[in-house]
């Protein structure tokens, strides 16, 4: 079965954030963080090479961190979208869109 990496990423980032917010549980957050990029990367893993695995991942996990400083300039939920919005682009662009031709 073919995994929209684009949607896993998007969708954790999100769901993550919102889970630490609204349960006041940021280590819960980051369970639904570390979940979709193990997912994610289970799926880079198999179809892509390794370079491009982890290239995917360091977007991943740089959108997480980039979305804490960029919040602090645009807010919270601009930051996450955006960041949310760019990882799912790349992971699309490198992986998903590969699979789908």
């Amino acid at each position: 079965m073919r995994l929209p990496t684009a949607a896993v990423t998007a969708g954790s980032l999100i769901g993550g954030w919102q889970v630490a917010r609204r349960t006041g549980v940021r280590p819960l957050g980051g369970v639904v963080l570390a979940a979709g990029g193990a997912l994610a990367g289970r799926e880079w893993a198999r179809t892509t090479g390794p370079v491009t695995t982890g290239a995917l991942v360091a977007t991943y996990v740089g959108a997480f961190g980039l979305s804490h400083p960029l919040a602090k300039k645009i807010g919270a939920w601009p930051s996450v979208l955006t960041v949310s919005a760019l990882t799912a682009a790349a992971s699309y662009v490198v992986s998903d869109r590969r699979r789908a031709r």
